[in-house]
């Protein structure tokens, strides 16, 4: 099989990369390195069956020739995490939106299979949990620019399900609920490598809000399994799945586990949105999945704990700290 990954220098893609590679398939990269980073392929490079290209996902003739040389197209690349949806709302509709554009009209030629990767952010304000693929979605009005983000992922959903619809082209949907493992950054929000960097370097281990709203965590060679099993499976096509863990922790909870867990002295320190995000900042009280649908397709359950997750993010900046773990790439 040959697979393109868009935003594959990123921290789900390097990963899915290495998964397709193990199977003795061949991969196509496609990143800009925007939030990607070649640090996440380099150990991929030389490696039989691998390629890469560094080019935007808005390039139409680069996408357009790497979609014909391949058989099935994972759409990864996006803008990703809290703080870059905060402080640059243009670049993450125009990332999202035309990316996705560019992608689907690509395969639609050849009608190769596309997986879209969503977020369980489109869930938005709904207090129907756990969330199920055929709830409703609640988002916040557009004046709050936190939720452009969550909009912009629904779009690209309701643009792969209209492809797939009207046109025929096998699309899949997949809404991602906070994936953790090595090689994620904090860079742009993420929490659990933001924790252990703090907790690692004595920083206080930051929380924004009071710390009482709840995540799922799960890593990335789970949800790894279960991209490529949807892939393989020809009953996936044309559905959405969400795809994350049932095991829900308090981010209160969770700094204090990685405290306990790094053996940290670091105190925990509470942030009002505000101060962090500017004012009207709204956040999801929970975010908890409902996973019946994509086991029963494919069997998918998540194999790691949150303290086995944990422990892996924590050894992975332990034993070989990328550019990112240094301590003067932590927020103060």
């Amino acid at each position: 099989m040959r697979v393109l990954i868009t935003g594959g220098a990123g921290f789900i893609g390097s990963h899915l990369a290495e998964a397709y590679l193990g199977r003795g398939d061949e991969v196509f990269v496609l990143d800009d390195l925007s939030t990607g980073s070649i640090d996440n392929i380099t150990h991929l490079r030389g490696r039989k069956g691998f390629h890469y290209s560094i080019e935007s996902v808005h390039h139409a003739p680069t996408v357009a020739e790497l979609v014909d040389q391949c058989d099935a197209v994972f759409h990864l690349a996006a803008a990703v995490g809290v703080r870059l949806i905060v402080e640059s709302p243009v670049r993450t509709i125009e990332t999202n939106v035309h990316g996705t554009e560019v992608v689907l009209a690509a395969a639609n030629k050849k009608k190769k299979k596309v997986l879209i990767a969503s977020t369980s952010e489109v869930y938005g304000l709904s207090a129907d949990v756990p969330f199920r693929e055929d709830g409703n979605l609640v988002l916040g009005p557009t004046t709050k620019g936190r939720w452009s983000y969550a909009c912009s992922k629904a779009i690209d959903e309701f643009l792969a399900l209209a492809y797939w619809r009207e046109r025929k082209l096998p699309t899949i949907i997949v809404r991602l609920f906070n994936t953790v493992g090595p090689r994620q950054t904090g860079q742009y929000g993420m929490v659990v490598p933001t924790f252990v960097k703090q907790a690692l370097t004595g920083r206080p281990l930051t929380i924004f809000g009071d710390g009482r709203q709840s995540r799922c965590f799960t890593h990335v060679r789970d949800v790894v399994g279960a991209l490529v099993g949807l892939m393989d499976h020809p009953g996936a096509v044309g559905e959405v799945f969400n795809i994350g863990s049932s095991e829900e922790v308090t981010i209160q909870a969770l700094a204090e586990r990685v405290k306990e867990r790094t053996g940290s002295n670091s105190p925990i320190l509470h942030v009002p949105y505000e101060q962090a995000y500017g004012e009207g900042f709204e956040d999801m009280p929970r975010r908890v999945p409902d996973v019946g649908k994509v086991a029963g397709l494919i069997g998918y359950r998540p194999s790691r704990s949150l303290d086995a997750i944990l422990d892996d993010v924590i050894g992975f900046f332990r034993d070989a700290p990328p550019a990112g773990a240094r301590a003067g790439d932590l927020p103060a």
